[in-house]
């Protein structure tokens, strides 16, 4: 118990960065240093309406919830507005800064917080990261948690709830008085200068405690646990990063299935579940191919094929994808083959290899062997291809 202050007080550190994803909806890959340059292109905040999302879930707990946050639109505006009682605790700049979140965060260590909530991106990340490192010996071992609400370009730190309303949860959870664990997430970002120049340039920076909540929490590696939404979102920011590290005029075959939807769904691009498309520079090439119009089109090209496998059968060729001919998977190599699978589907195999159905033996063959599966965000693991049937020609 805090002193003068009831035991069932939850206190509530809350941080919004009000340029949070103004770069996505015009195209400049984040925020990162082009704040004014986004809002001169009409770009609209959504860090605050992303906030109230996730302070929606807790808001009938208000008279239980103390929140402590900054003036203005890093906090106060939107907290106050919602009916919580607000404690001022810093003021920032008349036009935000990365510093000022740093601050923030410095100040707020400095109160028996009972959790930090932030709504940006992963540079925003970054800077809580970075006030919370300065002055890690003196808060170990409190390890003071922290969730972000994901309200910016680039979410690809592992300290985000999968949705603001997620977010939101999980903070209701902690009021509820139930059982939740701490646990250590990466820190990343990207390179928005390079970004935009087509480079991706990941780097970790660190980690944080987080609620461990995994149906809720933005982390691929937990315990075994996986939520299917954040693993083909990472899987898809994988295979994109592939996409913008390759050669301008190679092309992708995407082929048939949900995973592989996925990674369309990520590129903007429209899609044929059931189907097989062609696109080049993250652009449809041609939608639904036949056999013969994707050997024409790939044609002496250099070309890739993102598939999939079939969950609990273990086939990767010859189910749902016969577009897919002998000729053209001799024409790309197996060495141009992506496979990509969630862990779970892949666990659910109980140890069964994948299977080629090519319609060729001699190929199918010649495609056996250990392939580096894509199951997260420069997350691989080696599984096999190797038909039983043909173990025994």
């Amino acid at each position: 118990m805090y002193e003068g202050v009831s035991v069932s007080v939850f206190r509530l550190g809350l941080v919004i960065n009000p340029l949070a994803g103004l770069g996505g909806s015009v195209a400049l890959k984040g925020s990162d240093d082009v704040a004014a340059q986004a809002l001169a292109l009409g770009a609209v905040p959504k860090a605050r309406l992303r906030m109230k999302q996730a302070l929606d879930v807790i808001k009938p707990y208000a008279e239980r919830i103390v929140i402590y946050t900054a003036a203005g639109e890093m906090g106060e505006n939107l907290a106050t507005e919602m009916g919580f009682k607000v404690e001022l605790v810093y003021s920032p700049q008349e036009s935000t800064q990365a510093c000022d979140t740093q601050s923030l965060v410095a100040v707020l260590t400095e109160l028996p917080l009972d959790l930090l909530l932030f709504a940006g991106g992963d540079g925003t990340a970054r800077d809580v990261y970075s006030a919370l490192d300065d002055k890690l010996p003196a808060l170990l071992p409190v390890f003071l948690p922290v969730l972000g609400v994901p309200a910016g370009v680039k979410i690809h730190s592992g300290v985000y709830g999968i949705t603001p309303n997620a977010a939101g949860l999980v903070v209701k959870m902690l009021l509820d008085g139930e059982l939740v664990s701490l646990m250590p997430a990466d820190v990343m970002d990207i390179d928005e200068a390079a970004f935009r120049e087509g480079k991706v340039r990941a780097k970790r920076f660190g980690e944080m405690q987080v609620p461990a909540e995994p149906r809720y929490i933005q982390a691929v590696k937990m315990g075994g646990v996986e939520v299917d939404e954040l693993v083909l979102a990472d899987i898809a920011a994988d295979v994109i990063e592939t996409m913008a590290e390759g050669q301008d005029d190679t092309l992708y075959i995407m082929g048939s299935g949900s995973t592989v939807a996925f990674v369309m769904e990520e590129l903007g691009v429209d899609n044929t579940l059931l189907g097989v498309d062609l696109i080049q520079n993250k652009q449809l090439v041609a939608k639904d191919l036949t056999a013969n119009k994707l050997l024409e089109l790939t044609q002496n090209k250099p070309a890739k094929l993102v598939i999939t496998l079939i969950g609990g059968q273990g086939h990767v060729l010859g189910r749902g994808n016969q577009q897919l001919s002998p000729e053209l998977i001799r024409q790309i190599g197996k060495d141009n083959i992506l496979i990509l699978a969630t862990k779970t589907k892949l666990k659910a195999l109980e140890g069964r290899p994948l299977i080629v159905d090519s319609g060729d033996p001699e190929l199918d063959i010649a495609l056996t062997g250990y392939y580096k599966i894509v199951t997260g965000y420069h997350d691989y693991v080696m599984y096999q291809v190797a038909n039983p049937d043909l173990a025994k020609r």
